[in-house]
């Protein structure tokens, strides 16, 4: 049986990462995921939970069907959390990966290596027609690098080197990224929760 969710995103990259990590963790519960044929509502949460949920919601609310959404970003412990839920418009313009993730390496520019603690954070939600929710959350712990390291990631991906790791996010293949992300734990829960509520 194939269920049809839509994933209520517009980023590629990350489209193409859960997709890949929802399909193996769903199996043989194949899920047909298309793009938001909506306008895109402002993120106005002020949790990642929040804008998940608000995405998730709209995409219900527009479509009628039962609608996965996510919001994850990068907290880093001496920027006090930061940029947090501001993660993708950190640099003032909205997806700008760069600008973004230059920004923040500036802010950090006198800061020790043994203060250069951060996550990446993601909470995914799933929203049902019926008004059913649930969302979850998923991070991985690491530290930041002073220079931008790889290919196979978006965001801050080249930056981030996880605990137990020597390699940022963007030098790990895609299998070993998605086991260890955010994105892969919070995603392979809400799979179970999906499979559960739509199968």
């Amino acid at each position: 049986m194939t269920v049809r969710v839509l994933l209520a995103s517009r980023n590629k990259g990350k489209l193409v990462e859960l997709r890949r990590i929802l399909d193996a963790a769903l199996g043989e519960h194949a899920v047909a995921l298309v793009g938001p044929p909506y306008p895109e509502a402002p993120e106005t949460g002020l949790t990642f939970a929040d804008n998940a949920l608000d995405k998730a919601r709209e995409g219900v609310k527009h479509t009628g069907l039962p609608t996965v959404a996510d919001d994850s970003g990068l907290a880093v412990a001496a920027l006090n959390g930061m940029p947090g839920v501001f993660s993708a418009r950190w640099a003032g313009r909205h997806g700008d990966d760069e600008a973004n993730l230059r920004l923040v390496l500036g802010q950090l520019g006198g800061v020790a290596d043994e203060h250069r603690g951060a996550a990446f954070v993601c909470a995914a939600a799933l929203a049902l027609p019926d008004g059913r929710e649930h969302v979850v959350e998923g991070r991985v712990d690491g530290a930041l690098i002073r220079e931008p390291r790889g290919e196979n990631g978006f965001g801050y991906d080249p930056i981030l080197v996880p605990d137990g790791e020597t390699r940022t996010t963007a030098e790990l293949p895609s299998e070993e990224k998605d086991a260890i992300s955010h994105r892969g734990k919070a995603f392979r829960a809400l799979a179970e929760i999906i499979a559960a509520e739509l199968t």
